[in-house]
């Protein structure tokens, strides 16, 4: 009798073994699939920063600005260091930093600090296409003026002066019509949140 109670007691000991050991596969498989449905959506977003990116660079933006500014446009972090974006990207942080430097003076990217830290938060402005558009306006006025500027020195009846004229014309007209593109801008984005 005690030899049987000590086999059920040992078997049972066995069963919980069993138990605990399928159990621990079975969250460790969880775990697995998990981590492999994580990485495909980690490596699909890299996937698409990089193709972004390269549309981007396609229109003038050097490459590795145009993948930082991408990476900051898709995190879900309102803003990111310099080691956040280096770690998205797999690049070091002193590429993002030159990135940046880039980035700042065009407008698609912003900078601040926190108080008591030394470090750098980058982000993109709620509104970067705006802010890019009028970055541009005020390229396209100092293109218009120098313009002006090189039509006094060119026959105005002229094929050259014809173009310059065109083209002066052209940027007076996108400069009076983009305060309106941007208040219909407003009341499109109102009329069109999810």
């Amino acid at each position: 009798m005690a030899e049987q109670a000590a086999g059920a007691g040992q078997r049972a000991q066995q069963g919980q073994a069993g138990q605990q050991a399928q159990a621990a596969q079975q969250t460790q498989q969880g775990q697995e699939g998990q981590q492999g449905q994580q990485a495909p959506d980690e490596q699909a977003l890299r996937q698409f920063i990089e193709r972004f990116a390269a549309v981007l660079s396609q229109a003038g933006v050097p490459l590795m600005p145009a993948r930082v500014f991408v990476a900051l446009l898709t995190a879900d972090a309102p803003r990111l260091t310099a080691d956040d974006i280096a770690g998205i990207l797999q690049v070091s942080p002193a590429a993002v930093s030159g990135a940046v430097r880039y980035l700042l003076p065009i407008g698609l990217v912003t900078r601040e600090t926190q108080p008591g830290s030394r470090r750098y938060w980058y982000r993109t402005p709620r509104d970067v296409w705006i802010e890019v558009s009028r970055l541009q306006d005020q390229v396209m006025n100092r293109w218009s003026q120098t313009l002006r500027d090189g039509l006094e020195l060119i026959s105005p009846d002229s094929l050259a002066g014809q173009r310059v004229r065109d083209s002066i014309t052209y940027f007076d007209f996108v400069q009076k019509e983009l305060p309106m593109m941007f208040s219909r801008w407003e009341e499109y984005r109102e009329t069109h949140r999810d």
